[in-house]
């Protein structure tokens, strides 16, 4: 019984979840159209109160009524019931889970993952004094943008080496072996953005 209450609530709050994502996506479709709701009704063949209620979140429309409107606005099914993406996106450092290398000297902290649409990944890097890592090339087209935040790094790539120092960035192709090395006598802290082309 207590699990089947679990179950329920998730699916209630998995179905108001989709209810808002779909009430505020029509209502966004319809104002981008610039129809009123009459105009909507017209030419999706959904009645203006029906139209009316879904946008409120009021009513819960069935696949045949979200087609009908998906073909009236000419646009994707998944448009309407796919969340609107968000203004903003907080990740607090207690929920990045760091990947550690070369015995505790090399520290990678993922921030945002790999996102098909924008076509990068962006990772937060700490050295430590006499720390490094050797990379493995990546996918062919590759770019690796960096910027150093303090310390003083040597990257090498395609054989070619690079000095950077607080403040300084760099952007190479990381379609080769590369490596990063903290060539200070301080910590090195970097900001990482990978951008796959």
């Amino acid at each position: 019984m207590y699990y089947e209450s679990i179950i329920l609530s998730t699916r209630e709050a998995f179905s108001l979840s989709i209810n808002l994502a779909i009430s505020q996506n029509l209502k966004n479709t319809r104002e981008q159209k610039k129809l009123t709701l009459d105009a909507a009704a017209s030419v999706t063949g959904v009645s203006r109160s029906m139209l009316a209620q879904i946008e409120k979140g009021d009513a819960n429309p069935t696949i045949s009524v979200l087609w009908k409107i998906a073909n009236g606005y000419k646009v994707s099914f998944t448009s309407l019931i796919e969340e609107p993406p968000k203004t903003a996106t907080v990740i607090p450092v207690t929920a990045v889970s760091p990947i550690v290398e070369d015995g505790g000297k090399y520290i990678n902290y993922p921030s945002f993952g790999f996102d098909e649409q924008r076509g990068f990944e962006t990772y937060r890097i700490v050295i430590a004094a006499g720390g490094s890592l050797r990379a493995e090339p990546h996918l062919s087209g590759t770019e690796e943008y960096i910027t150093v935040f303090s310390g003083e790094i040597e990257i090498t790539a395609a054989e070619k080496e690079f000095v950077l120092r607080k403040g300084d960035s760099i952007r190479f192709l990381a379609d080769v072996p590369h490596s990063y090395r903290n060539i200070g006598s301080e910590e090195a802290q970097l900001s990482m953005l990978l951008y796959y082309s």
